[in-house]
């Protein structure tokens, strides 16, 4: 399961059991972080998450910002309470990317795109996150 953790929103995205299709789950509304974590845990429970990845927004430098510190606190204290690992997941163009994914679906309604852009996030960095995670290197010959 992936996290696109926002301010008012945080997204929610799953892969199946394989980790070869990741699907934009739902968003949760924030509106405490023990009420966030809470949803979040019944969801891990539910989709029988084997594990978390939360996106750590940072800079295209790759330096930190105070939004980045708010999403590693938040990640500690759902580590606390999952009996699942959590780790964080550069989510650098996350947002840009599923703005493009949900543009080629064609999703138009603004709304809808609106609501589902968070979780399309997720998607995004779940699908990072496994692609690096089942990578494997082939070794080359030299002739």
């Amino acid at each position: 399961m992936a996290l696109d953790v926002g301010a008012k929103r945080t997204g929610v995205a799953v892969s199946d059991e394989l980790g070869l299709v990741t699907t934009a789950l739902t968003v949760i509304r924030h509106t405490s972080h023990v009420e966030d974590i809470r949803q979040i845990a019944a969801l891990a429970q539910r989709e029988h998450a084997v594990g978390v990845v939360v996106g750590l927004p940072l800079h295209m430098d790759g330096a930190e910002s105070e939004r980045s510190r708010l999403t590693r606190r938040f990640a500690e204290k759902l580590a606390v309470q999952l009996s699942v690992p959590v780790c964080l997941w550069d989510e650098r163009l996350s947002t840009q990317d599923a703005v493009h994914n949900l543009q080629f679906a064609g999703r138009k309604r603004r709304q809808r795109f609106l609501q589902m852009i968070d979780a399309e996030a997720a998607a995004v960095i779940l699908r990072d996150y496994l692609d690096h995670a089942t990578r494997i290197e082939v070794p080359t010959t030299q002739d």
